[in-house]
């Protein structure tokens, strides 16, 4: 029954999550862009601690999507308490486009509840500038080398997501 009602949340989580438009988007600079460094981004994470992208950080893969977060929860669920730590990645899920009563009902006590750490984009004008260009309908993942960001995939679903950490 647990199980069922974080499931639910989590789901709630990403709510009004979607494609920013155009006109949203127009005015803002794009941050995922090859070339271009991470080193600057500081959110926080569902326990609102604060979090940077190191020198040591390999991979950061963002969700902008109800259907991908949810995809990207359960995958990590499934995985150790210390994969992404392992593995040098970060998991960054945008909740912006969810209401705010929402965020703080439901989907902020839910996601304290899991076992690994999401860093969450929380901000529509944070949010509009790390989705401009990229296809915000699937996992979005990019490859680091200190800090600066040197490929980024756009994944269909997390059977390539396991598939880019066996490489690894």
């Amino acid at each position: 029954m647990k199980n069922i009602i974080l499931s639910l949340l989590v789901a709630f989580s990403f709510i009004g999550c979607s494609s920013k438009s155009d006109e949203q988007t127009a005015n803002v600079e794009a941050k995922l862009v090859v070339g271009k460094s991470l080193a600057d981004l500081k959110l926080n994470d569902q326990n609102e601690k604060p979090e940077t992208i190191t020198p040591d950080t390999k991979i950061v893969f963002f969700s902008f999507a109800k259907p991908t977060g949810h995809a990207c929860n359960e995958f990590l669920e499934k995985k150790p308490a210390n994969f992404l730590q392992e593995h040098n990645a970060i998991y960054i899920a945008d909740v912006s486009a969810a209401p705010s009563l929402i965020k703080k009902m439901f989907i902020l006590p839910d996601l304290k509840d899991l076992k690994f750490p999401i860093l969450l984009i929380n901000n529509d004008k944070l949010s509009a500038e790390y989705s401009k260009g990229v296809d915000t309908e699937k996992i979005i993942v990019v490859t680091l080398d200190n800090g600066t960001i040197i490929k980024i995939d756009a994944l269909a679903d997390t059977k390539a997501l396991e598939e880019l950490f066996n490489q690894k």
